[in-house]
């Protein structure tokens, strides 16, 4: 088998059975990046020379015997708002494009910690604002089921690495659909974990309260790998969660759902969705009811205004986060400045992009004195309502299934000039952010014109476990 098809699985077992070297794994893969990367346009750093000496260690400690990690030797692309310590991290924005930070996100030294092998930095819209990675600094990143096409956003860099096969597993970053919506564009797996239960210690925060860590990968049981390796409490992050029991994510992953109860709201398929993605669903649904499971039409009423509350918060988070960057203690600088004040609005004018400015003087306009109440406290109000609502309903059922995107994988710049239309892409993910609870998006059709249609499974806070298995039991009938 081509070492670039083979999932994190037939990888680990192939390098623990002296099959293949590290080193031959990730020489496999920068020959494709070579390859493919000029085109696809995924990654903003990579670091080759210190992927190899990383697996050249991991072949070493094997040869010798000695205990190796649960992804000794696997090849993984990060995200660029992640910190990795000694290797740049941008955020895809001119206001990082130096930044080196001194230390690793927690996420980083767990994954180091079990031998993981960081081969790149992958492209996203600028500090994760954006559904399509048309927002970058640096580059557009191409869909690799179509060139001509966006691979969804912010994550799209590290959506697309997997999809190209240039990368086996990636992390990305989910603030209302930033895993799950470019996971479902590129036909990749995709997990968004409840909030709290990944350290978000070491990214670069957009929304504080929505942001979470997450997996991509070939394989439901790749993100499965993967998200049991960062899982877990952090005492540097004070929103992970404290006391979460230890869970092996692949134990039961292959039981099957017979007997599950899913929930199908009827307001995720209403007006505005593509006619191809509703059947592909609704395809879905059968295949599910064969499996076992009971699926019955549902209502989220208030969800609807999801849409709205979360842009109102995730703007105001994002005003107060970016504020930090002055041009004074770190970032891009001007040449030329008058004073401090002028070096503050130069540095922030040049360096932040369209997008970026339109979020922070909406965040700062939620917040300010006498709008505070009318829009900031009433989001707020309305993202409690949204999570209630979501606690009731999983009292009843056991997930929630909807679309990933109401929309098929748009054309690159067919969206950029109208914000509310790329806005509106997010409708059926943004909701689950607000609840805090954890979804998956996997493959599960191809449109007319080829091109990936992504499924949504929901489930409850810490919820995992379920949605794997759900998710896993789909896929093998793919």
């Amino acid at each position: 088998m081509d070492i670039l098809d083979m999932t994190v699985e037939e990888l680990k077992a192939s390098i623990l059975n002296k099959e293949l070297k590290s080193q031959d794994i990730v020489k496999a893969y920068f020959d494709n990046i070579e390859k493919t990367e000029p085109e696809i346009e995924a990654y903003v750093t990579l670091c080759k020379d210190y992927a190899m000496e990383q697996a050249k260690i991991v072949d070493e400690k094997i040869a010798k015997g000695e205990k190796v990690g649960k992804l000794a030797g696997i090849p993984i692309a990060i995200k660029d708002n992640i910190c990795t310590d000694g290797i740049k991290t941008t955020c895809a924005s001119k206001m990082l494009y130096d930044f080196v930070p001194p230390y690793d996100a927690t996420v980083i030294k767990k994954l180091k910690e079990e031998d993981a092998v960081i081969i790149g930095k992958a492209n996203m819209d600028e500090f994760a604002m954006g559904s399509s990675t048309e927002n970058s600094a640096f580059k557009t990143t191409k869909n690799p089921r179509d060139i001509t096409r966006v691979p969804g956003g912010s994550s799209g860099g590290s959506a697309a690495v997997v999809a190209a096969k240039m990368a086996p597993i990636s992390l990305g970053s989910d603030t209302g659909g930033s895993i799950r919506q470019p996971a479902a564009f590129c036909g990749v797996v995709g997990l968004k974990p409840t909030y709290g239960l990944v350290s978000r210690f070491g990214l670069i925060a957009f929304g504080s309260s929505l942001d979470q860590i997450g997996p991509f990968g070939k394989t439901v049981k790749d993100c499965a790998e993967l998200l049991d390796v960062i899982a877990g409490e952090d005492q540097l992050d004070n929103t992970s969660v404290k006391g979460l029991p230890k869970v092996d994510y692949l134990d039961g992953i292959d039981d099957g759902i017979k007997g599950m109860k899913i929930g199908m709201p009827k307001e995720f398929f209403g007006e505005g969705l593509d006619p191809e993605i509703k059947a592909a669903v609704e395809a879905t649904i059968e295949k599910l009811k064969s499996l076992g499971a009971e699926v019955k039409e549902m209502s989220l009423p208030i969800t609807e205004e999801g849409l709205s509350a979360y842009y109102i918060i995730s703007s105001a988070e994002a005003s107060s986060n970016l504020a930090r960057f002055d041009g004074i203690r770190y970032g891009y600088r001007p040449k030329d400045f008058e004073d401090v004040y002028d070096l503050m609005e130069s540095s922030r004018t040049e360096a932040f992009g369209d997008e970026v400015k339109r979020r922070i003087m909406l965040g700062t306009y939620a917040l300010s004195s006498g709008y505070y109440d009318a829009y900031y406290k009433r989001a707020l109000k309305l993202k409690k309502k949204i999570k209630l609502q979501f606690k009731k309903a999983f009292e009843e059922y056991d997930l929630i299934l909807s679309p990933v995107s109401p929309v098929l994988p748009f054309k690159i710049g067919e969206r950029k000039a109208d914000p509310l239309e790329m806005y509106l892409a997010d409708i059926y993910t943004v909701n689950i952010n607000l609840a805090g609870i954890p979804a998956i998006s996997i493959p599960c059709a191809v449109s007319k014109e080829g091109l990936p249609i992504g499924l949504q499974l929901l489930g409850p806070h810490f919820g995992e476990k379920k949605i794997f298995r759900a998710a896993r039991a789909l896929e093998k009938e793919r």
